[in-house]
């Protein structure tokens, strides 16, 4: 491989595009869920007090969110 490209595979914004797109991939499979949601309930919801909810907890609960109910056009 020519130095050149080598040199381009070392450098920071190579990298930083690549951490970029990796997570634009998290956010658009909904991988990062339980991140975001955490994020969200430190900044909305800590000084309440309580808890956040598990991982396990946050996804079962998404879970029936998304499944529960009638689900129908009409």
């Amino acid at each position: 491989m020519p130095a050149a490209i080598t040199e381009l595979f070392k450098t920071a914004r190579w990298k930083s595009a690549i951490a970029c797109a990796w997570r634009g991939l998290r956010r658009v499979s909904g991988d990062d869920a339980y991140e975001r949601y955490l994020d969200h309930w430190r900044r909305c919801h800590a000084g309440e007090g309580g808890e956040p909810l598990s991982r396990r907890a946050f996804f079962r609960a998404e879970l029936e969110r998304k499944w529960n109910g009638v689900r129908r056009c009409c």
